[in-house]
């Protein structure tokens, strides 16, 4: 239940900023911005939310954030419009997004910290060591 919450968050403040400023900034229509923010939404989600946050800090998964919203919103608003200012659309909502995901990255650490399965990893410095005794043979040599 948790993650249906975290991705209609996601969905809906990607929606708010994409409409803003690709939708009345730069005259996109709201299908496509609605397009825009699902695709965005479900590859980020699945991709950096739970695999890059969750193996690496919130600044490593915000700049991972930043070159997947620039690739997808790049691509999607290249192929769904006509217009010349696709670059600056793209960096405009790709810096806003960007800000966003660093508060929401927080917000998915705390809601999924300790109630995800996590494989056990080896820790390199363990300390091992091993039962040793005095004893070489199992058995007496006198017999």
């Amino acid at each position: 239940m948790e993650h249906v919450k975290l991705i209609a968050m996601k969905f809906l403040f990607s929606l708010v900023i994409l409409g803003i400023i690709l939708g009345a900034g730069f005259d996109v229509s709201f299908g496509n911005v609605f397009l825009i923010t699902l695709v965005l939404t479900a590859v980020s989600y699945a991709i950096v939310d739970l695999m890059i946050l969750s193996r690496s800090s919130n600044t490593t998964a915000t700049i991972s954030d930043f070159v997947l919203t620039f690739v997808v919103v790049y691509f999607m608003t290249d192929a769904l419009t006509v217009g010349d200012s696709v670059f600056l659309a793209t960096l405009i909502s790709t810096i806003s997004l960007t800000i966003f995901e660093y508060f929401f990255h927080q917000s998915v650490a705390r809601n999924l910290d300790g109630k995800e399965e996590r494989t056990e990893r080896v820790n390199p410095t363990a300390q091992l060591s091993t039962e040793a005794s005095e004893e070489i043979y199992p058995y007496d040599e006198e017999e």
